[in-house]
């Protein structure tokens, strides 16, 4: 009972934490989950030294053993943007920072076995979320309905121009061996986001619902996913493993019913990975995963932005989104045991840029453009029971410039360019012990 109280608790506060959270790395998903993973690159599909099962493999949680780990990762995003507009007098033109330097990210997971064949457990964590918040004031637009030019964002809007974003799910997680050497697991995913949108006024005129495409507040959205996992343990010194998670039907953002694609829907993306993990020595081993996330296959992140030139309004099915594509993700990393009580890890994770020169535009929004990430970490060995890990993510800055969806815009209008950079830093802790 003093187990089922503690774990109560700790997910109740890793929930409530949760909201200040904000991510932008593999396309709108984190490069890894758990501080252990978080330290090789994101490799997880073949590890079983965690508990975060839930999200890395379902099957995996039957290995872990009786143990939980909570950590904080402290995220540091920097996102600009620019627009060049030669020949117009320096109208539209402008170089912006966006605000919002740091945040906190929470993880929490928790596993046991009910006996020899069978285990439970439960993982909270953000599968991911975008955030941008840049000044207001300093383009000048032009009214297109007087002619007459004021001060705006740099999408022309009044006010801060911006997003927030953020996705939590937990996990339940079974995992059950089918022998000595395999198992299979499954993870229910309870899923809440949140949104809001700030300063995108100057796009209500090209909205089936122009009252409901900024300013209208954050918004909730629920649903329920499934994750499916699968485990071998192949040889003495390799493992692989297999996930999957299918499409997860959102139940819609009504207040951006005219921003979204579909009357404000947005769903989370298909997205599957498959690992190995090698015992090269007895103090040495390497894992490396694939995974793959189907951006495309949501109509509000995938559609293209030149479907509202094309005819579709914002918030209808084929309106316009941001256009992202499908992304692809190795991660490598290796895993020292350098002393009797100290663990040192290594990683490497490289990803394709989802975002596209012919929809910068709407990606001023959501510049997720980062494609490498350099990674380490360690664990200390507090006790038999305990232990204390961290991590570091470096990620070099990465730019996207393409043609501006102003050209087809304004009359007479071309050779307007438009420019998203990111770059990122990541430092997070986790405490874990055994029971």
């Amino acid at each position: 009972m003093k187990q089922i109280n503690m774990l109560r608790a700790t997910v109740m506060a890793a929930v409530f934490a949760a909201g200040s959270a904000a991510w932008a790395t593999d396309g709108y998903f984190p490069h890894g989950f758990g501080m252990k993973s978080k330290g090789m690159g994101g490799a997880s599909v073949a590890v079983i030294d965690n508990a975060f099962a839930g999200i890395n493999n379902p099957a995996a949680s039957v290995w872990a053993g009786h143990r939980a780990e909570i950590g904080v990762d402290v995220f540091s995003p920097k996102r600009s943007a620019a627009r060049s507009a030669p020949g117009f007098g320096g109208m539209l033109e402008g170089d912006v920072k966006s605000d919002g330097s740091a945040f906190a990210v929470p993880e929490f997971a928790y596993n046991t076995k009910i006996d020899d064949r069978r285990s439970w457990g439960v993982t909270v964590y953000g599968n991911g979320g975008m955030n941008t918040e840049y000044p207001g004031g300093n383009v000048m637009c032009m009214n297109p309905n007087t002619g007459q030019p004021y001060q705006g964002n740099l999408l022309c809007g009044q006010g801060k121009l911006g997003v927030d974003l953020m996705q939590l799910i937990i996990a339940p997680t079974f995992g059950f061996k089918i022998d000595a050497q395999h198992s299979v697991g499954v993870s229910p995913l309870l899923v809440m986001q949140q949104f809001k949108a700030t300063g995108l006024d100057a796009f209500a005129g090209f909205s089936m619902a122009p009252a409901k495409v900024s300013n209208t507040g954050t918004e909730r959205s629920t649903g329920l996913g499934v994750r499916l996992g699968y485990l071998g343990q192949l040889t003495d010194t390799l493992k692989l493993g297999v996930t999957y998670s299918p499409k997860i039907k959102m139940s819609k953002f009504d207040e951006y019913a005219g921003l979204f694609a579909d009357a404000g829907s947005f769903d989370i993306p298909e997205n599957y990975a498959l690992g190995l993990n090698v015992q090269v020595t007895p103090a040495v081993s390497v894992a490396a995963d694939y995974s793959r996330i189907n951006y495309s296959g949501v109509t509000s992140i995938g559609n293209a932005m030149s479907n509202l030139m094309a005819g579709s309004p914002m918030g209808s099915l084929n309106g316009p989104g941001f256009g992202w594509s499908d992304v692809h993700v190795l991660k490598l990393g290796v895993q020292w045991q350098a002393t009797p009580t100290m663990l040192l890890r290594v990683g490497y994770n490289q990803s394709t840029n989802p975002v596209k020169p012919e929809n910068v535009t709407f990606n001023i929004l959501a510049p997720g453009v980062i494609k490498q990430h350099y990674t380490l970490g360690g664990t200390y060995a507090l006790s038999k029971a305990s232990e204390f890990t961290w991590a570091y993510m470096y990620a070099p800055k990465n730019t996207v410039t393409g043609a501006s969806m102003y050209n087809a815009m304004m009359p007479g209008a071309s050779g307007i360019t438009e420019t998203v950079r990111m770059s990122q830093q990541s430092l997070g802790v986790q405490y874990g012990w055994k029971f």
